[in-house]
């Protein structure tokens, strides 16, 4: 296994991957499956701002995770919001850990102050995950989502990433920053 920058083409085999999270469980609160075009819309958005990034094995695309802005207002530019989705038989063997490794020194590098996570309840694997890594709970939105037919929480995690400044930088483009440039394309 290794891990990539995502490709444009990998559209396809993300939204396979996704599939199952939304129209099997209440992990995501979408309720109807991004097809390969939204996928691409949305590694698209993604642009020179926020990295994206697949885990790749003999099977094909294993895993992936990304950042993306954490709210629009101006002045949340220095949080972003983390994801990541692994196949299930990619599960348990150290994978979601080296992808959001990678997904955090690129983070740290860019210059963003902190990492937010946001996991529908209850998600043992994904709560240890973010615990792993470093985030700690900051709170619940109780009874938020209505899926499948019963409500649920989410469980909000925030990691530092930096100290805070008393005068910030704005994060470092994509393009800037050598922990993106390191990582195979």
């Amino acid at each position: 296994m290794h891990i990539r920058r995502v490709r444009a083409n990998d559209a396809a085999a993300i939204a396979s991957l996704y599939r199952p999270f939304v129209e099997d469980s209440r992990i995501s609160f979408e309720l109807i499956a991004p097809d390969a075009e939204e996928i691409g819309r949305r590694i698209g958005k993604c642009g020179d701002a926020y990295p994206y990034l697949v885990a790749e094995g003999g099977d094909g695309v294993l895993g992936y995770a990304y950042a993306t802005a954490f709210r629009d207002r101006p002045a949340y530019r220095f949080a972003v919001e983390t994801s990541i989705y692994l196949s299930p038989h990619a599960q348990g063997c150290g994978l979601g850990r080296r992808l959001y490794t990678a997904l955090l020194d690129i983070l740290t590098a860019q210059g963003f102050v902190h990492a937010i996570g946001a996991v529908t309840m209850p998600n043992d694997a994904s709560t240890a995950l973010h615990l792993a890594m470093g985030y700690a709970t900051t709170g619940v939105y109780r009874d938020i989502g209505f899926k499948q037919d019963a409500w649920a929480s989410v469980q909000l995690f925030q990691k530092t990433l930096h100290a805070l400044p008393d005068t910030p930088q704005e994060p470092l483009p994509l393009s800037a920053c050598p922990a993106w440039t390191a990582i195979p394309a």
